[in-house]
């Protein structure tokens, strides 16, 4: 008996269309257990509309084509019959591009288009023409060139678990090319991923298939803070734990360190202090056949020549730079260095996908600011008298201390934060050690009533304060509510993994563009079940104008609504005046009536 659909083809729908002639299509010449159907490729961008928050759709591909479990090769994409044959093949090369894959198709149930990336070239073909597994793989291989070592590594796993989460698209995406660069002998590679996006779970990813492979044996990861090292030990690397060794240059036996696989350090233990190279007395020259450097924008001309000495002393090995910073004018050491990145996803790329907690910007301007001119006699916080000048906000809290400015900052704070919630976690950042406690004094006198309840609703986390310090574990944890505030100078701006922070404020200059996209990176982690969806800079200094880069950080988007007291920078003030974007002048004084 034969049956005809129960629907002419044209009055079918997507769904209809895909099970009727485009999955018996592909099914025919793919095994089932190597394609996903509406495989979900991104969490949906979230949204703000005024104080509501809401996801868009995720992207999904309709069909995904695997050569193996974390390999895709090509997506298909599905139309009803009233579109053409090529109407998806658009969406279809943008999810290829997200994803990585060489192919991509579009149908409408009539036949497919392909598009191949490789060659540049499109064709179409009939229904019964899909391309086998084996034609696909043997074109890929051709046309990429790919080698036997290529293909070794590519087939291995990656590490999996019940607690581990499989990749995201783009770690993967980073993953593949750096083990795919590193099998084709590529010896200096650059991954740039935004804060927050997974860095050392994708760096473990990379560890653990190059050992598995047996490619590599020695594996050295370097960053430049404890709590770094320590967090990657205990977080993303303690499935390797039974291989793993932390450096001690004090305490390490160099007749007995050679037997770990995969060792960590701080760039300042290998090169101490005392500026001995104790990295060459505990391991060989070619000891170390892979070595990972986290943040390898970081620092200054002294961490920069220290971890390039022992990069320079380990030359023979394979060495991966990892920054959330892409390059700038004035500082591309890591360019220079590793070359060109082989893989960039941005803030802009992980906000856009709903990965990262998008950000508005609140400028205020404080009634002492730019351009602001002291009354005749006026005093400082010392009781000196203020000599009779412009000053700029280059000028308070490093060239002067004035009590009125610090008290009005603390009340915009205070304010924003009883007017949406005072249990946010909040970042301020200030020019000095001396400036951060200052603002944490000012803050704690205005939220008394919250210091009833627990004295450590506002603390000074600075590299100087011992108290501060140990409760750095406390403010960065998602289950302790207090600290609540944190008053700062550089501790919190860079590593530190404060997931819950919603509101971060800058009441200091902001020297480069590097620091700047770390300070904003310690907001841009998700949490929605705790309640974080996005979060709020809060700009005294009117310094986010200045390194305003649309195409790692997307639009700036500005909260004009807020006005709490003060008053609101024009989004157009931009430092110099002039209403345009200036990253390397320094602001202008804009000459305010003198009070008398």
């Amino acid at each position: 008996m034969n049956l005809s659909p129960i629907l002419p083809k044209h009055q079918m729908s997507e769904e209809d269309i895909k099970l009727q002639y485009i999955t018996p299509s592909i099914t025919s010449k793919w095994s089932r257990e190597k394609i996903t159907m509406e495989t979900r490729i991104t969490d949906g961008k979230i949204n703000l509309k005024g104080n509501f928050v809401f996801r868009e759709k995720p992207k999904r591909a309709d069909y995904i084509l695997y050569l193996s479990v974390n390999n895709p090769i090509a997506v298909v994409e599905a139309k009803d019959n009233t579109h053409s044959v090529s109407h998806g093949l658009q969406q279809a090369m943008t999810y290829a591009k997200m994803l990585d894959v060489p192919f991509a198709y579009s149908s409408n149930g009539d036949g497919f288009v392909e598009h191949d990336f490789l060659t540049g070239q499109e064709r179409e073909f009939g229904l019964d023409e899909f391309p086998t597994e084996q034609e696909l793989v043997a074109r890929y291989k051709q046309e990429s060139g790919l080698t036997p070592q290529q293909e070794t590594v590519l087939e291995q796993p990656y590490y999996t678990s019940q607690n581990t989460y499989p990749p995201r698209y783009y770690q993967r995406n980073a993953i593949n090319r750096t083990v795919d660069a590193i099998a084709r002998g590529q010896q200096r590679i650059l991954l740039v991923m935004a804060t927050g996006t997974g860095k050392t779970y994708t760096a473990f990813q990379i560890v653990y298939r190059m050992l598995q492979s047996g490619m590599k044996r020695k594996i050295l990861y370097l960053a430049d803070r404890n709590i770094l090292v320590d967090q990657s030990i205990q977080q993303d690397f303690a499935p390797l734990e039974k291989v793993t060794h932390k450096i001690n240059v004090a305490k390490d036996d160099k007749s007995t360190i050679t037997s770990h696989e995969v060792y960590f350090s701080l760039y300042q233990q290998l090169v101490g202090d005392d500026d001995q190279e104790h990295f060459s007395e505990l391991f060989s020259p070619d000891f170390f056949d892979l070595i990972i450097v986290d943040e390898c924008h970081r620092g200054s001309a002294k961490e920069e020549s220290r971890w390039r000495r022992i990069l320079e002393y380990f030359q023979s090995a394979t060495q991966i730079g990892m920054t959330a910073t892409p390059k700038e004018t004035k500082y591309i050491s890591n360019l220079s260095y590793f070359g060109e990145p082989i893989y960039t996803y941005s803030l802009k790329e992980g906000i856009e996908d709903g990965f990262l907690a998008p950000f508005k910007v609140i400028n205020i301007m404080t009634d002492i600011g730019e351009g602001w001119r002291p009354r005749k006699g006026q005093k400082d916080i010392n009781g000196i008298e203020i000599p009779d000048r412009i000053y700029t906000n280059s000028d308070y809290d490093y060239n002067i201390i004035i009590e009125d400015r610090i008290q009005q900052v603390a009340e915009e704070i205070t304010k924003y934060l009883k007017s949406t919630d005072r249990m946010a976690k909040t970042i301020v950042f200030c020019a000095t050690e001396d400036a951060a406690l200052r603002m944490r004094d000012a803050l704690a006198k205005l939220n008394a009533d919250m210091m009833k309840e627990n004295p450590d609703y506002v603390v000074r986390i600075t590299g100087g304060d011992d108290y501060g310090k140990g409760k750095l574990k406390y403010f960065i944890s998602v289950s302790s509510p207090y600290p609540v505030i944190a008053t700062t100078s550089k501790l919190l701006s860079t590593g530190a993994d404060c997931k819950m922070t919603k509101l971060i404020v800058l009441d200091e200059m902001i020297g480069s563009m590097t620091e700047f996209k770390q300070i904003i990176g310690r907001g841009t982690r998700l949490r929605e079940k705790e309640g974080k969806t996005h979060f709020v800079v809060m700009d005294f200094r009117n310094v986010t104008r200045l390194f305003a880069d649309p195409d790692w950080d997307g639009p700036i988007e500005m909260d004009e609504g807020f006005t709490p007291g003060g008053k609101q920078a024009d989004p157009k003030d931009t430092p110099d005046g002039d209403g345009k974007e200036d990253r390397e002048t320094p602001p202008e004084p804009k000459q305010k009536p003198i009070v008398d």
